[in-house]
């Protein structure tokens, strides 16, 4: 019977997660670079009611041994970072990631994050590209270029499909660097730290992608499914009725137990 009751209450804490994940990914359906979060399930210590002692050998009849399993529970919130949809914006300084990899910015105080989401605007004082947030966009600058005085603005910017960043002059470009894109080793390597952005976790090994083209003047699009997210809250719902019935009924006979003694 407490067997019972730590099954239900597991099982319970872990659909209530499942569907904290689905809310938070429908609500961020239509936030340019989203990456849903996705909420998976583990089985707890498994145990055979035929207990002989420690088993030395494995028994011929052993997969028919009646078992009691010690519930569920739900794996950390994995991170899903595969394509969404490219929408056009015309705007020069937007730019979508069709492939692999994450913008690496700087913030103010010198610390790195990483995005997907490509939405840019340009530094007045120094030409540079930055987020909403001011934080300034990683280039690998050619020999010879201040990156104080970029000179760029939303006319005379181009971005070619590797990344590498121009400056047009009359007639002609000037070469002023690329722009890397970087990913994680591991479905774990990164943090999220809020408004779409990502640090790298603990001992991450972070490392360049190669296989991704730029697209100047689009961004991408959540790649939240809401048809499959919808479909997930129904079946986690029903899930978590059910362990709620089965603690409802677990409780219920407790107290008949209870009555009985007490007579």
């Amino acid at each position: 019977m407490l067997r019972a009751l730590w099954n239900s209450k597991t099982a319970m804490i872990a659909n209530q997660n499942k569907l904290d994940s689905i809310s938070n990914n429908i609500s961020n359906s239509n936030t340019d670079g989203y990456k849903k979060l996705d909420v998976r399930f583990k089985d707890l210590v498994q145990d055979t009611f035929n207990r002989h002692g420690y088993p030395i050998t494995e028994n011929a009849n052993r997969q028919v041994d009646p078992y009691s399993g010690g519930g569920s529970r739900e794996t950390d919130a994995l991170r899903v970072f595969t394509q969404g949809n490219i929408r056009e914006t015309t705007v020069n300084t937007d730019l979508a990631i069709d492939g692999e990899g994450l913008f690496r910015l700087t913030r103010a105080d010198g610390t790195e994050i990483y995005k997907r989401v490509g939405s840019f605007g340009i530094d007045i004082a120094t030409g540079n590209l930055v987020d909403d947030m001011g934080n300034r966009l990683y280039i690998e600058y050619n020999q010879g270029i201040n990156p104080e005085q970029l000179g760029l603005d939303r006319t005379n910017l181009s971005i070619d499909k590797s990344g590498t960043i121009y400056r047009e002059e009359a007639n002609s470009k000037v070469e002023i660097g690329r722009i890397p894109l970087y990913k994680a080793i591991g479905d774990k390597g990164f943090v999220s730290v809020g408004e779409s952005s990502f640090i790298p976790a603990e001992d991450a090994q972070i490392v360049e992608a190669q296989d991704y083209d730029i697209r100047q003047g689009f961004i991408e699009m959540s790649n939240v499914d809401v048809a499959e997210e919808f479909t997930q809250l129904i079946l986690t719902q029903r899930a978590f009725e059910l362990s709620s019935k089965s603690l409802k009924t677990a409780d219920e006979m407790w107290g008949m137990i209870n009555n009985l003694k007490g007579r």
